[in-house]
């Protein structure tokens, strides 16, 4: 199964009513613990087993007492595996996904589903995303959104972008590490007609004590994290405009 059809799996249709001992996937928020929702600290306290990536899961370790199962793009088949045995036999088990999982998470999301005999319940947290508009001061009614941090092909999300951006709206890119950073992004939307003279935010490490602004013409610098949030604002656009599309 491919990791397209995984997400559109997990986005298939609406949770269900609520139901005893569902598997919880909880976002993390965007790196700053101070940004953990309740909702989501209850969820680990009361955890037996929490399964994520490494950099995810090191957010939420020190809360409660729970198993934790550590993932990466190699293993993670066998550490879900892992999972739904544990969650089969009984136990609490949570997934933990950075941000918030509706903003960039659906692939995981469906791994866990496939791999679970139970309801996934979705627990949304604080995402870098939303922490990139107030900082860059973009209402999201005048943006238009993607998340390139996935598996696939991304030519059609590339002409989606570019065509928004030429109708005014502001771009909110998460980045792709290593391949499609901000100035791959940049020559992509280039290639596609886009003004070379739009002005450019790159954000990395949002809320974290290294955060960083950097605006520019051109997205000509890379980055390093799932922290990194390219920003793209066409000129002379007031973004509380009634006439912004």
């Amino acid at each position: 199964m491919t990791a397209d059809t995984l997400a559109r799996h997990a986005a298939s249709s609406p949770e269900q009513d609520p139901v005893s001992d569902p598997v919880y996937a909880i976002g993390v928020g965007p790196g700053n613990e101070a940004f953990l929702t309740q909702r989501t600290q209850q969820c680990v306290a009361e955890a037996d087993v929490i399964v994520g990536f490494d950099t995810v899961v090191d957010r939420v370790a020190d809360i409660g007492d729970a198993e934790i199962l550590r993932c990466s793009y190699d293993d993670q088949t066998e550490r879900l595996a892992e999972f739904a045995e544990r969650v089969a036999a009984g136990q609490r088990g949570v997934a933990a996904l950075w941000g918030d999982p509706n903003i960039s998470g659906y692939q995981f999301l469906g791994r866990v589903e496939r791999a679970v005999d139970r309801p996934v319940r979705v627990v949304p947290g604080i995402s870098s995303v939303q922490i990139a508009a107030s900082r860059s001061r973009i209402p999201f009614e005048y943006a238009t959104f993607a998340s390139l941090h996935r598996r696939g092909e991304l030519t059609g999300e590339f002409d989606r972008l570019a065509e928004a951006l030429g109708r005014g709206r502001h771009l909110l890119v998460i980045v792709r590490p290593y391949d499609w950073m901000p100035p791959e992004i940049a020559r992509a939307l280039l290639d596609r007609g886009a003004d070379p003279d739009t002005t450019a935010l790159v954000l990395e490490e949002l809320t974290l004590p290294d955060e960083s602004i950097e605006e520019t013409t051109r997205s000509s610098r890379g980055g390093r994290t799932d922290s990194t949030r390219p920003i793209l604002r066409p000129d002379d656009t007031d973004s509380t405009s009634d006439s912004q599309r």
